[in-house]
């Protein structure tokens, strides 16, 4: 069931005054309110009290005014698209709306030109405007709302920002302004500072994807940008990472998130920091445990695999993680494990394979028979890769001993005629590989066989010595 129109959020107000002409300028006081009041909050640029009261008039377009008066109307301009009106209603103050939307086309616009520099002053005052709009306190989410648990992705649920012809128009004239380049990441990073990109980090938890889209696209811009800030976006995202693993589990933007680290993953340099390895095992690893994991494990496997690519001897940490965090009950979340361990061992060295095969095809075995059919043919696939069959074949003399019962086991009755077939083919494929060593495997499981059918015996004989003398004792 679709929810219905969800609750404005708190910083959505409706403006009240007259309007005339395309576009407007907040009159008197309320201009001077919109200028001047600010919110501390520690950063450079600090975040403008929305105005919502006032007389708004008719404002010129840039090129309707001499180039030496084009910087006090960028001024203006920002003042006016402080404003925030209430989207819940679509009747509601449909005129200002628009003149709105109209003048933040024209500043989008003046950035993206380039034709005259912006002063810093007028800079700040961009940025605060730009802060009011898209730093608010987001609605709550389906799962706050239903109860829910599982944050499966859909489609038909997502929530859609009401205020979204407004707030594109805002991301976008953010994006314009860091990309610019007129714009000047000395005299920038004063107003993007580290307490504006926190809170561009608190915005991915929203639920309307096309703003989550805007964001990821904006980070990664500062991120390549501003230097200075890297260190510092890398732990923040450490830290949203490690409260949704072990707070949560809740956060809608974990995938476009490790979307932008797959970029920068890509991008280190070796020999990789110690740094690097410890977010690895910290947070990237432990990513695995969440129930959602389904809404970001391709971005999750992908940053893993380029871990893995650019240091090999990081292979070995990945697969005993993946099975410290291996699933017990979830046969999806196990089939997405599998896929990923495939991923990883093609790019594993024989070096790094030896130190971690007992225990994974321990857990491989255990796949290979497991009454979903799913798991049981994913796992059997991995016979298909060429890389992973030369390292089985190297070690086959460790291997085979250790999933031969599971092969037998699936050739004798398993339910699924796919996985019997499947089976059939890599007992064929170990019996060519080393007659000798299958003969020997051959020969131990029907010793184990048969100590089992002993031990089954000796058990149904005490069971029955023990009726045999209860009965004798009620007799008596």
């Amino acid at each position: 069931m679709k929810r219905g129109q969800r609750k404005p959020s708190k910083t959505d107000t409706e403006v009240s005054g007259s309007v005339s002409g395309s576009n407007v300028v907040v009159n008197h006081a309320s201009r001077d309110a919109a200028a001047s009041q600010q919110v501390s909050d520690g950063g450079g640029a600090g975040v403008s009290t929305p105005a919502t009261t006032g007389t708004i008039e008719a404002l010129p377009m840039f090129r309707d005014v001499p180039v030496s008066e084009r910087q006090q109307l960028f001024l203006r301009k920002c003042y006016v698209c402080c404003f925030l009106f209430d989207f819940s209603d679509t009747l509601k103050s449909v005129k200002e709306k628009e003149i709105k939307r109209l003048n933040l086309v024209e500043l989008v616009d003046y950035v993206q030109s380039g034709s005259s520099k912006i002063t810093e002053a007028n800079q700040l005052e961009m940025i605060k405007m730009i802060s009011v709009n898209i730093f608010r306190c987001l609605p709550p989410g389906v799962h706050e709302n239903t109860g829910a648990v599982s944050m499966e992705a859909d489609e038909d649920e997502a929530y859609l920002e009401p205020s979204w012809p407004h707030l594109q128009l805002v991301y976008e004239l953010l994006l314009r302004y860091i990309i610019s380049t007129d714009t000047d990441t000395k005299v920038a990073k004063r107003f993007i500072d580290h307490s504006f990109v926190l809170k561009l980090l608190d915005m991915f938890n929203t639920e309307d994807p096309r703003e989550r889209e805007y964001l990821k696209t904006i980070l990664h811009r500062i991120y390549g940008k501003f230097m200075v800030h890297r260190p510092f976006i890398r732990k923040a995202i450490n830290n949203i990472f490690y409260q949704f693993i072990y707070e949560t589990e809740r956060n809608s933007g974990i995938a476009e998130l490790l979307e932008i680290l797959g970029s920068i993953i890509n991008g280190f340099a070796l020999p990789m920091k110690e740094e690097h390895k410890l977010f690895l095992v910290r947070a990237l690893i432990p990513l695995h445990k969440p129930k959602a994991i389904a809404m970001y494990h391709q971005q999750l496997a992908y940053c893993i695999i380029q871990f893995v690519e650019k240091d090999y001897k990081l292979a070995d940490t990945v697969i005993n993680g993946l099975l410290k965090y291996w699933p017990i009950t979830n046969c999806q979340k196990e089939v997405l494990f599998l896929g990923e361990l495939e991923e990883v061992l093609e790019a594993t060295q024989a070096t790094e394979f030896q130190r971690c095969m007992v225990p994974l095809f321990r857990q491989l075995a255990l796949c290979l028979n497991s009454p979903h059919f799913q798991v049981a043919e994913r796992a059997l696939f991995m016979w298909n890769n060429e890389h992973i069959v030369g390292l089985i074949a190297q070690n086959r003399t460790v291997i085979l001993p250790i999933i031969f019962e599971a092969l037998e086991t699936n050739i004798q009755g398993h339910w699924n005629p796919a996985v019997h077939g499947l089976t059939s083919n890599i007992r064929k494929m170990f019996m060519e590989m080393d007659a000798q060593l299958f003969e020997e495997c051959q020969r131990q499981y029907a010793e184990k066989q048969a100590h089992a059918e002993m031990a089954q015996d000796q058990r149904q004989q005490t069971w029955q010595r023990l009726e045999d003398s209860a009965v004798v004792h009620q007799i008596g």
